[in-house]
């Protein structure tokens, strides 16, 4: 009798509670802490002068990022985005070679060659984050087809937001991925603004799932400030992608809370709006709220990961301080091979 309660308590479950440990929980809920404290941090370090040019910010769109990257393995690989920030720890970044790279420190992932928009990890199958809009899209298609080529098991995901839709590079990407079955995910992260035009002025269609089905491919819509929904999401078409099934596209509807860039002012959104997603649908606080309700975490279980990723900020801001910079004469290497040509 006990045992059915017990099963039965589990199926009224969300799927992220029947599919991960409770440690395994708790871990994400500290990386999302840890990409919204890295993009703090980051802001932070913008404000004082000691990060130079823009930054394109994912605060509010933590759990989009956390939700499809729980079923890759390091081997499977995504492409991220101008915003991809949260992706690339999400995909097992560490966070003190990030903001060596945004220092322009030799010490970062592209030895202070790429900068915010261009954070790279191969060892994690990060590819590489993209400052052309839709620009990853087609790389991930070709990623994927050397996986289906190869027979390695790979599954690529291609990261990318709304504004991305809108070009060529998206339809051609997914027409070309459904037709050789490739083992790509396609991810828009949909934060209602593509810079500062709204979805509902620049696309025809009101939900951008709707399009995978002009490419034979399954649309799914989920809240992408809940963790669970996307997770179960990105299981699906993981599963899909890893059986020869073909290509998924995921639309993950988000917010962010900043400008599209740091010279953005912000004049095309109310504070109304901007206030209400912050207040009542923040993805941190949504999970936090799960996390308690099933008996994760306590409030002091969440003061001591808040403790520790402050811990983790502060020393990765540091190591990038005290990082070299690079020098005049080593101008040439490290854009194609570690060797001056």
């Amino acid at each position: 009798m006990a045992t059915a309660k017990k099963a039965a308590e589990q199926s009224n479950l969300p799927f992220a509670y029947t599919q991960y440990s409770h440690e395994q929980l708790r871990d994400v809920l500290r990386k999302m802490y840890l990409i919204r404290r890295f993009e703090e941090g980051a802001e932070d370090s913008y404000m004082r002068g000691l990060i130079h040019g823009t930054m394109h910010l994912s605060i509010g769109q933590e759990a989009s990022a956390m939700g499809i990257c729980m079923p890759l393995t390091d081997d499977d690989q995504i492409t991220s985005t101008h915003r991809g920030h949260g992706h690339s720890i999400a995909k097992g970044a560490d966070v003190k070679k990030m903001f060596a790279e945004f220092f322009g420190k030799t010490t970062g992932y592209c030895k202070g060659r790429g900068g915010s928009m261009h954070i790279a990890d191969v060892s994690k199958g990060n590819l590489g984050a993209n400052g052309i809009v839709a620009g990853g899209i087609p790389i991930a298609v070709g990623a994927a087809l050397s996986a289906k080529r190869l027979g390695n098991g790979k599954v690529v995901v291609s990261f990318f937001g709304d504004g991305a839709n809108n070009e060529g590079a998206f339809h051609e990407s997914l027409n070309m991925a459904s037709i050789w079955k490739l083992p790509v995910i396609f991810v828009c992260e949909n934060n209602g603004y593509g810079m500062s035009t709204s979805t509902a002025r620049s696309t025809a269609v009101p939900n951008i799932a709707d399009r995978a089905a002009a490419y034979s491919m399954p649309g799914v819509i989920v809240d992408g400030n809940n963790f669970s929904e996307v997770a179960e999401a990105s299981h699906a078409a993981v599963e899909r992608a890893r059986a020869g099934e073909g290509p998924t596209l995921i639309e993950s509807k988000t917010y962010r809370y900043r400008g599209h860039s740091k010279s953005d002012r912000n004049r095309y959104r109310t504070k109304e709006e901007i206030e209400d997603w912050m207040t009542n649908r923040d993805p941190i606080t949504l999970f936090e709220t799960e996390l308690k309700e099933f008996g994760v975490v306590d409030d002091k279980g969440i003061e001591a990961i808040r403790e520790d990723v402050a811990r983790e900020i502060a020393a990765g801001i540091e190591y990038a301080k005290e990082g070299p910079m690079p020098e005049i004469s080593d101008l040439a290497r490290f854009v194609y091979t570690e060797e001056v040509a």
